[in-house]
């Protein structure tokens, strides 16, 4: 999937000269939390959010710090914190030239943008006017449709054993090789050892994966790397207790 098949179209800018009053005013009734900014010639030229407009002034949550604190800070610093606090228009809080990307970019680059940015929209551009937005609420709806809920799929259960094997062959981390999988009217269950944290749990959600599984049941234990020391499934402990309850009695 592209940008295109996620963004959404319909996009709600302002202008540099907006107010703060009411750049906060359209993003509540859109329920939006960033605008694109837009000069006169609907080029884009900064991203305001509601990240912003945390620390101001009418509020009372402008940034406060101890006289010798502010020594160690600076005056450069200590300006831009003010403008922020003070500012009136959108020009003087917006980060300027924002992150971009076309709308044939993959998802994938998208998600990377937002991760190593630290972003929650991306502008949408084609021959430098904004034409969409991707936010992660876009990728939000693109998950829900994607994942609906399907019908169940019946397959024996040797079929479900061959195809649950198949997926963990494919996670060359997994501690595959200690693993054995046995699988009744459609619940798999997990026998075997692991040495990472995680393993069990990427395990457990690959057999989940596979058509036809109607449960997955976690019989694994974990081999503590530097001491050697085993440690059973919190479930397995439970049944454990219950057994040797039973013997006793």
């Amino acid at each position: 999937m592209n940008a295109r098949d996620v963004m959404t179209r319909d996009v709600v800018s302002v202008s540099p000269d907006t107010s703060i009053a009411e750049m906060a005013r359209l993003m509540l009734e859109k329920r939006i939390s960033g605008l694109p900014v837009l000069d006169r010639n609907g080029a884009l030229v900064g991203i305001v959010t509601e990240g912003d407009c945390l620390r101001r002034a009418e509020t009372g949550t402008q940034r406060r710090r101890p006289k010798w604190l502010e020594f160690l800070t600076g005056t450069g610093k200590l300006a831009q914190e003010y403008v922020s606090a003070h500012a009136r228009k959108v020009s003087e809080v917006m980060t300027a030239n924002p992150v971009t990307v076309g709308e044939e970019t993959p998802l994938d680059e998208v998600v990377h943008l937002m991760e190593t940015r630290r972003i929650k929209r991306v502008p949408v551009v084609r021959d430098g006017k904004v034409v969409g937005i991707v936010s992660r609420a876009n990728l939000l709806h693109a998950l829900a449709s994607l994942t609906e809920e399907k019908q169940p799929v019946q397959q024996d259960d040797r079929t479900i054993r061959e195809q649950v094997l198949a997926a963990f062959a494919k996670l060359p981390w997994a501690a595959k090789d200690f693993i054995n999988v046995v699988v009744k009217d459609g619940a798999v269950h997990l026998w075997g050892s692991y040495m990472a944290r995680g393993q069990d749990q990427a395990m457990i959600v690959a057999a989940e994966n596979v058509p036809g599984v109607k449960s997955v049941r976690n019989h694994l234990c974990w081999i503590e790397p530097m001491s050697g020391m085993v440690i059973y499934n919190p479930d397995e402990d439970e049944t454990a207790s219950r057994s040797a309850a039973a013997a006793a009695s």
